[in-house]
């Protein structure tokens, strides 16, 4: 079987193109077609996906919504970046503080990985990152005005924030673009 490079003027070859097919292939794995998954498997990850996002969204909620009256008088709001974090290492057991900030890096995870399944848009760091950071910022404001015990901490945003770029990064990256392949964009495109 043979390749043959479809070349534009003075470019260097941007896709090989199978001519017994005509599929085209990533320039950096020919041997493998850029084409999306089955209709089929395309519709069960996206329902898997949504499954899980309302599992997360129910121990979100019983996680950060439920009311703790009795640390009501313990608790303040936390508007400087790291005094939490610097707190739980310094004066909390090690396992409490494993507890408070592996738990708020765990709870990010779901967003990496759910995200550029659901919403193709959400895809890339930087929008995994912002769309965290408001989804994490808006719980907070909630559990800080309307549940007893619980107050706004941007600590806890940014270690979540941090969780679902971790989980974005080894799971939601391949993920996302095994269910939805990449797309060329309009800048992508030259005039022939």
């Amino acid at each position: 079987m043979t390749w043959s490079y479809a070349r534009r003027r003075d470019e260097e070859p941007r896709e090989a193109v199978r001519p017994d097919t005509g599929t085209k292939t990533r320039p950096d794995r020919p041997d493998r077609p850029d084409r999306p998954a089955h209709p089929a498997v395309r519709a069960l990850a996206m329902l898997a996906a949504f499954a899980g996002t309302v599992l997360f969204s129910v121990v979100l909620a019983r996680l950060t919504l439920e009311p703790s009256a009795a640390s009501a008088a313990l608790v303040h709001a936390n508007l400087q970046p790291g005094r939490s974090i610097g707190a739980y290492l310094e004066s909390a057991s090690t396992v409490e503080a494993a507890r408070q900030v592996g738990g708020n890096l765990l709870l990010g995870v779901p967003f990496g990985v759910l995200l550029p399944v659901l919403l193709p848009p959400a895809r890339g760091l930087l929008r995994v990152a912002v769309v965290t950071v408001c989804l994490m910022t808006l719980v907070e404001l909630i559990q800080g005005a309307l549940v007893t015990g619980r107050v706004f901490d941007i600590d806890d945003v940014i270690l979540n924030t941090t969780g679902a770029l971790l989980g974005y990064l080894l799971i939601g990256l391949r993920l996302g673009r095994a269910v939805h392949p990449r797309r060329r964009h309009w800048w992508h495109r030259r005039p022939s």
